[in-house]
């Protein structure tokens, strides 16, 4: 897919800070664009090695000395160090007049960036919808993954839409207003899920431990065993439902309206851990809010 209306952003010299799992991944994308990467911050062992390993031909320098060299600046620091870093590069006068500033936080939109803004720098909040873990998978899911982007006028969206399109990805809108409910939307869903599909694991595992067949491996909580081969194509098959079917993949005992079951499953869980029963509880007075579970099963839930 081209870029809009055929517009293509000089070729830039791109400055990051930090060398982390997302600054890296965009490196790579962008070089991958025919930028050029002239410098990266990394201050822990692990930024170091990082840095070295997916961007060999940049130099590690000094946060100023990043800032300073490019027209291109990424922050892609933590959401919580954000607005310290921000105020540090504006009380230096660091980054160039004119230079294109974006930060990759989810929860933010502009605003964080007014202190450069004032300063002449052209603001975009740019933020990849996507988990990254640091494997060479993050840089492979860039082409494809959506970004929510805002910015400060229209020709602030044509770049950001523009550097989001040449690395693969999909552009979107979120306005400046929208960003905090943005971002819960996206941890609601990928963060809850790992922890769904983790408690379901430790309660499987509790359910089928110590009664292994002749010859099978024997149930551990280590990943990738028996309980996540389980799991596996069941979370897959839901996820995908839902996503192409919505409401209409929601099955199982609340859904059925089957209270008895329900108040099993509560039983049963308790027995192997009570908080995990509490996050079942919740999770399943929700659902049945969304199926419209008779009352009896709602009797079960808050009792």
């Amino acid at each position: 897919m081209g870029t809009p209306h055929g517009l293509r952003p000089a070729r830039l010299k791109v400055g990051i800070i930090s060398a982390g799992r997302v600054g890296t991944a965009l490196g790579v994308a962008l070089e991958d664009a025919e930028h050029v990467v002239v410098a990266c911050s990394a201050i822990s062992t692990a930024s170091r090695q990082r840095a070295e390993r997916r961007l060999p031909d940049t130099p590690v320098l000094p946060v100023d000395e990043v800032a300073g060299s490019a027209e291109l600046l990424i922050l892609a620091v933590p959401d919580a160090e954000l607005a310290t870093l921000v105020a540090g590069l504006a009380a230096t006068s660091a980054v160039t007049p004119g230079a294109i500033v974006v930060h990759t936080s989810g929860a933010n939109g502009i605003g964080v960036l007014a202190p450069l803004t004032e300063q002449g720098s052209v603001p975009l909040a740019i933020h990849p919808a996507m988990t990254f873990t640091g494997a060479d998978e993050d840089i492979a899911r860039l082409p494809g993954t959506c970004f929510g982007i805002t910015a400060a006028d229209e020709i602030g969206y044509a770049i950001a839409q523009s550097l989001v399109l040449e690395i693969g990805g999909e552009p979107f809108r979120v306005r400046e207003d929208a960003r905090t409910l943005y971002h819960a939307a996206l941890a609601h869903a990928s963060n809850h899920l790992v922890t769904v599909i983790a408690d379901a694991l430790e309660a499987l595992r509790a359910a089928i431990a110590g009664q292994e067949l002749l010859g099978q491996e024997l149930v551990g909580d280590y990943p990738g065993g028996l309980a996540e081969r389980v799991i596996a194509p069941l979370a897959r098959a839901a996820l995908e439902n839902t996503l192409h079917r919505g409401q209409a993949a929601l099955t199982g005992p609340v859904a059925r309206g089957d209270a008895a079951a329900v108040a099993a499953h509560l039983a049963a869980l308790t027995e192997v851990d009570p908080d995990l029963a509490e996050a079942y509880r919740a999770a399943s007075l929700r659902t049945a809010q969304r199926a419209h579970a008779p009352k009896e099963v709602f009797e079960v839930l808050n009792r």
